[in-house]
């Protein structure tokens, strides 16, 4: 009777310990995942270039807030030639979810993007809505897989 009692207390227990190692996983994850993202915009303004190519997955489709789509070789170039142009990026909100077992995670969050200073020593800001979804690879780790903006108005 005892032993079938423990039996029962194991077995209803059972998956609340499993919910509370997914649920630490998940945090662990949603800590990896931010502090990424904040990685990710510090190399977008330093052109930390080996970075954003580990960050970056091969089949990247990157939307801009003005609408136009890069490929990943193409939104590193467009880095390297000044199409885009980053003075600061500051994170104003985000949000991170996991899913697929901790395999892949759904960010949105706001950030502002300030330009580089111009000649006359004028900068402009950019608010910026975005949704990012990041797999994670088991050779090469966090890739980032679609990055989608949206500007806000002033």
């Amino acid at each position: 009777m005892k032993k079938l009692a423990f039996l029962l207390a194991f077995g209803l227990a059972l998956p609340v310990l499993s919910f509370a190692q997914v649920s630490t996983d998940a945090q662990s994850v949603v800590k990896e995942i931010e502090a990424l993202e904040k990685q990710r915009f510090e190399a977008q303004v330093k052109k930390d270039y080996a970075f954003l190519e580990k960050a970056f997955s091969d089949d990247l489709v990157y939307t801009h807030g003005d609408g136009h789509q890069n490929n990943k070789a193409e939104y590193i170039q467009s880095i390297k030639d000044g199409k885009s142009q980053y003075g600061k990026i500051e994170v104003e909100a985000l949000n991170v979810r996991v899913y697929n077992d901790a395999k892949t995670a759904v960010v949105n969050g706001s950030i502002f993007i300030t330009s580089p200073v111009k000649p006359d020593g004028s900068t402009s800001i950019a608010h910026i809505k975005y949704v990012v979804v990041q797999i994670k690879d088991k050779k090469k780790g966090w890739q980032v897989v679609l990055w989608q903006a949206q500007k806000q108005a002033s």
